[in-house]
């Protein structure tokens, strides 16, 4: 949910400079937050994607069985290390693990993991938990990426993250350090030119290292985070929402989903306290324009933050090009 108010322009409200919103400190820390913090403190060498995922879906949802999933994970690693060909190549694994994934055979009992053309956009955050999709064998580019790292990490592959717009992808390193994509919605191959001949990315994102880059595990973790992100959103959660997002953006600055959804947040106090009660800047009393103002200028401040790196608007045209390959898709399966 990403939102931007322009009655503030339009009320003659001057936008400039930064001021943090007077929020109450919480007198008791958020455990939410503190895991999230603990996850991103982890070193490198020490942080296990499968078990961060799992500790984030358990923030959404409590039932998570996390133990459970963490044996089903290193089973499937196991099964699919069975259709490894003796001495094979980095890439043969990957191969074999697209195969495992993506193909029918007596490996997954006939049911390949397919993208969610039901909910392609993974509306109901619950789809975005790994648990479910390995339940439903049904995905998205949140669960279907990250998955794949987890398997081909387990299987020593240098495979990690990499973000594009709305959209999470894999980069695959081989033993002579080429680079490949796999599009995980789809198991196959695609070229960064391809990404950027798809979705909104311009040359001014790619040299500011948001879209299409290698991220660290830590930075992996932020991306799993913006399910928290959505979730809180969603529920009216605002504040929690901002805090999450200034602990996000503290491991790295130039993380634009963070900064789109502390924007949009913004937005919606602004709409829960103002826009939907008033029908006019003036109709506001003065006292309360000051606070009306600063989340104006914090709505603004982080879309503009979010535009000086190369973010652009989604296209509307663009969506409904997406939203008809969804129904061709449905129809042909």
């Amino acid at each position: 949910m990403r939102m931007r108010v322009w009655w503030l322009l339009l009320a003659g409200v001057t936008l400039g400079g930064v001021h943090a919103v007077g929020m109450a400190e919480t007198a008791v820390p958020d455990p939410a937050l503190q895991t999230v913090r603990h996850l991103t403190a982890i070193s490198e060498g020490d942080l296990d994607l499968a078990k961060a995922k799992l500790a984030i879906d358990a923030l959404i949802d409590p039932n998570v069985d996390v133990s459970g999933t963490l044996q089903q994970l290193d089973a499937m690693a196991a099964q699919a290390a069975t259709l490894v060909p003796p001495h094979a190549s980095k890439r043969d694994t990957v191969v074999a693990l697209q195969t495992y994934l993506y193909l029918p055979g007596a490996w997954n009992g006939q049911k390949p993991f397919r993208y969610d053309l039901d909910d392609p956009y993974g509306k109901d955050i619950h789809n975005k938990l790994l648990s479910t999709y390995l339940a439903t064998r049904k995905g998205n580019c949140v669960s279907m990426p990250l998955l794949f790292i987890i398997l081909g990490q387990k299987l020593g592959l240098d495979v990690t993250a990499a973000a594009a717009p709305e959209h999470v992808l894999v980069k695959f390193r081989d033993e002579n350090g080429q680079l490949f994509n796999i599009e995980a919605t789809s198991g196959g191959f695609k070229s960064d030119a391809s990404y950027q001949h798809d979705l909104p990315i311009t040359p001014r994102a790619l040299a500011n290292g948001i879209y299409l880059r290698r991220l660290s595990k830590r930075e992996t973790v932020l991306v799993m985070a913006e399910a928290l992100l959505e979730l809180w959103g969603h529920e009216g959660q605002q504040e929690r929402r901002i805090a999450l997002a200034d602990l996000l953006l503290e491991v790295n600055p130039t993380d634009v989903a963070a900064m789109l959804h502390k924007g949009s947040s913004y937005y919606l106090l602004l709409q829960s306290h103002f826009l939907s009660k008033y029908p006019s800047y003036e109709a506001i009393p003065a006292t309360d324009r000051p606070y009306f103002e600063e989340l104006g200028r914090n709505n603004k401040l982080w879309f503009n933050r979010a535009e000086a790196l190369g973010w652009l608007q989604p296209d509307q045209a663009e969506n409904t090009r997406y939203q008809q390959a969804i129904q061709r898709a449905k129809a042909t399966h």
